[in-house]
């Protein structure tokens, strides 16, 4: 039996994901800050509920010995993730950036996945097939940089993302860690204007969380394939 814990999984992407992995036979841990949300999206999938804050030490490291606890880890999806706009709404750019915003944005999207990557990797070494699935953006990718999106934060966030797993993939050759692109997708992070469903979203999610051990790492891919850095 398969355990995966999904960070931000009580909606979105990470709920999706986590009804997939259930149905193809995984024990699906649904992470989410929410004790309330959460543990109703997890009695409504059959998941397990952790109570986790990405941004919180003592949250994770509660999460970690619950896991613990219960058996260990195979797979972690990093799928917790935020963007931060103006008080009107509107995207920020580089004219309106502050320190404050990239803070704010980086203490979810990167400081959070490497607190919980980190505390979870004595876990993820035990599991006979280790895998990380890191929710990435085609925002990421420095050659496509500046078409079109003219937000910053998010975008160097997730450029960030990228790079730990690349550099975690080398640490970790055991390991199957890769960054996903599900799309633009229909969630509460872009005012639900993304063009695709969470099902075609999820789908390059739940195909990764599933490689086994002779399946590809350190790759920043979507649905079609790789993509370029």
């Amino acid at each position: 039996m398969t355990t995966t814990l999904i960070t931000g999984a009580n909606k979105g992407l990470g709920h999706e994901t986590a009804r997939r992995l259930i149905a193809a036979g995984h024990t699906v841990y649904l992470g989410a800050r929410s004790i309330e949300r959460g543990a109703a999206a997890a009695a409504e999938l059959g998941a397990r509920f952790v109570q986790l804050d990405v941004t919180d030490d003592a949250s994770v490291a509660a999460a970690v010995a619950t896991l613990e606890a219960d058996g260990g880890l195979d797979v972690l999806v990093n799928n917790a993730g935020i963007e931060v706009r103006s008080p009107g709404g509107e995207i920020i750019g580089a004219a309106e950036l502050t320190a404050d915003v990239m803070r704010e944005v980086f203490e979810t999207n990167v400081f959070g996945l490497v607190r919980v990557t980190h505390a979870f990797l004595p876990l993820l070494e035990r599991s006979a097939a280790p895998v990380v699935v890191n929710v990435s953006s085609r925002l990421a990718s420095l050659a496509q940089a500046g078409e079109g999106y003219p937000g910053v934060a998010y975008p160097a966030s997730k450029t960030a993302v990228n790079m730990l797993t690349v550099q975690f993939a080398k640490a970790f050759p055991r390991m199957r860690i890769n960054a996903v692109e599900p799309g633009y997708t229909a969630t509460d992070l872009n005012r639900h204007e993304g063009t695709q469903t969470v099902e075609q979203g999820a789908e390059i999610i739940v195909r990764m969380a599933q490689l086994g051990p002779d399946g590809p790492t350190g790759g920043y891919v979507d649905a079609a394939g790789p993509l370029p850095w």
